[in-house]
Order: C-alpha cells, then sequence, then structure tokens
C-alpha cells in the first residue's frame, strides 16, 4: 500500500519552551490503513495532530499528505481530511440537518440555501447515504439539544464525511460516551471505513480502542518511543505471552509439554509456560492430561502504554 501520510523530522518548538514539543519525529500512514497515535499528556500527541491537520505551523521538518505539501498546499490539504474534535462543536439549536448545511457551506462545498429542499441533489443523495449508514436517518431533522452523546458523535461523523475525505482524523472520538454509546459509534466509524474507503488517524485515552489498529505509534517527551502492531509492542514492551497450567498428573504434563517443545518452568503452584502464537488453543489442543488449572495471560496494548510512561523508554 502507498503512504498517505509521511511525517519527516517533524520538529516543534514554541518560544520560551526549554525543549522541542515534538523533536524530530518521522512516521508514515498507509492509505486505508487504521492508525493509531497514542502518547500521554504533554508528549507532543496533540501538537502533532494540530500540525496535521493545518491548525498549527510547524517549526522543521515536513510533511506530506495525499500526495499535497503541507507547508505549501494547505488547502489542498484540507480538502482531503475530515475531522472529528475532541469537544463537539454542534450548534444545538440547529436540526441535524441544518448544522450538516451550514457546515458545508462555510467549507465551499455547497452554497447556502434557507432551506433543506433549495439544496442540490448531489447534496441531499449524500446526507441521505451517510445518515443512513451511521444510523440516525430519522433524527435528521431533529433539534440536536435532544440529541444523546453517542448521536451527537454520529452527527460530526455526517458532517466530517460530506466532502468525501481521504482522511479521518478522531481525536478522542469516545470521550465522555459510556461504554454501549462507544461500542455503537466503533461499529460505524468501522462500517464508514469500509464503505467510504477511508483512512483513519486515531488518538485516544481509552487504549483498548487503539487494539484493533494496524499499527500503532507510541509518542513520548517529543520523540517517537515505538512503532509497530499492536502485538509488536505488546511484545516488545512486555515480553512473550504465558500460561499458568497444573494437573493432578504434573509429570504426565510435563512429559507432554516437553514431546512438544515447549518451554516451561515450575513453581509449587504451576507450570508457567510461554506461548507465541496468537491465541493458546493451538498449545492446549495438543495436550491429552486433564487440566486443573488454567491461567491465560495476554499482554493488553494498555499494559504496554504504562510501561513506556512509567519506564520512559526510547525504543528509536
Amino acid at each position: 500500500m502507498d503512504s498517505i501520510i509521511r511525517v519527516n523530522d517533524l520538529v516543534k518548538r514554541y518560544k520560551k519552551s526549554e525543549r522541542p514539543a515534538v523533536d524530530g519525529i518521522s512516521f508514515d500512514v498507509k492509505e486505508g490503513e487504521f492508525f493509531a497515535f497514542l502518547g500521554p499528556n504533554g508528549a507532543g500527541k496533540t501538537t502533532t495532530i494540530s500540525i496535521l491537520t493545518t491548525t498549527l505551523a510547524m517549526t522543521g521538518g515536513s510533511v506530506e499528505i495525499a500526495g499535497y505539501d503541507l507547508e505549501k498546499e494547505a488547502k489542498q490539504v484540507r480538502r482531503q481530511v475530515g475531522i472529528i474534535f475532541q469537544n463537539p462543536s454542534l450548534d444545538l439549536e440547529l436540526t441535524a440537518e441544518e448544522n450538516i448545511r451550514l457546515h458545508v457551506s462555510i467549507y465551499g462545498l455547497y452554497g447556502y440555501r434557507p432551506f433543506y429542499r433549495m439544496m442540490p441533489a448531489a447534496y441531499k443523495r449524500r446526507i441521505e447515504e451517510l445518515a443512513e449508514i451511521v444510523g440516525i436517518h430519522d433524527n435528521l431533522f431533529k433539534r440536536v439539544k435532544t440529541f444523546s452523546g453517542g448521536m451527537k458523535r454520529k452527527l460530526e461523523i455526517i458532517r466530517s464525511l460530506m466532502h468525501k475525505p481521504k482522511i479521518l482524523f478522531l481525536d478522542e472520538p469516545t470521550q465522555g460516551l459510556d461504554a454501549s454509546a462507544r461500542r455503537s459509534l466503533w461499529d460505524y466509524l468501522q462500517k464508514v471505513r469500509k464503505e467510504e474507503n477511508i483512512t483513519i488517524f486515531l488518538t485516544t485515552h481509552y487504549l483498548d480502542e487503539a487494539e484493533g489498529a494496524d499499527r500503532v505509534c507510541m509518542i513520548h517527551r517529543g520523540k517517537v518511543a515505538l512503532l509497530g502492531t499492536p502485538e509488536e509492542i505488546k511484545t516488545r514492551l512486555l515480553g512473550e505471552k504465558f500460561m499458568l497450567l497444573d494437573a493432578e498428573d504434573r509429570q504426565g504434563l510435563k512429559a507432554e509439554l516437553s514431546a512438544l517443545q515447549v518451554p516451561y518452568t515450575e513453581t509449587d503452584e504451576h507450570l508457567k509456560v510461554i506461548y507465541r502464537e496468537r491465541t493458546p488453543q493451538r498449545l492446549l489442543s495438543g495436550l491429552t492430561v486433564p487440566l486443573k488449572k488454567l491461567d491465560v495471560h495476554q499482554p493488553t496494548l494498555e499494559e504496554a502504554y504504562l510501561n513506556l510512561v512509567e519506564k520512559g523508554e526510547d525504543a528509536r
């Protein structure tokens, strides 16, 4: 796949700051990829996102988005991206459709008309199509002040996709939503991603949301600390996955593990078994000795993230 975002040696230094907020970071994002960009407060994450979405000037380096130079062709870049900000920016007194109509007129996509019926057919087709995808078709003409938090986020998805962007930047898109609304919103985001063939660039404090990313970039103290798939990052920071096993016939269990060439260590309580497969199913299917203990430990991205923050590891 071709890279749709290329960041090379990006630097941002604020006046009177002792060190750069962003200190020479480089990474790329593939077309159609789900890319998660993670970092603690003060790591440079928000600064980087602000630069990539053309709302903040860089100090040094270069950025190319969808083939356009960020500094020289900012207007063309803005046409390629959609943005859902951390804090909603909707007019609660307007209907959902009125919010969208105002947005597309300000964006220059369609000229403003005072009534929906006066808008071009292309606008009507697009808004109906997206409203159907995200599930608020029946609420398009209701005032936003009657919407739940999840519905407001879905409206923002529609608004950000009206101009058919190639990249969707999501800055903490589910903050403030309950678990059910978060799950529902992600179902719709993945549906939109598939049907619209969009690249997703996510920042989030909910680390479980980044588990499904194709790749994760962890930034720490203004630098890229780790970049890879979630599995690669977890292995790098947390080491091997393991299971704790035991059986009444421990000798038989040890014999079977040895025959399968599976490494283990023994304590009074159990055998600690390292497994390298994504799931332990293949290893367990090779055992015939009845188990009295089975405890599977699969590292999470959240554990890896906390490990990085605590140790301040720099994997450049």
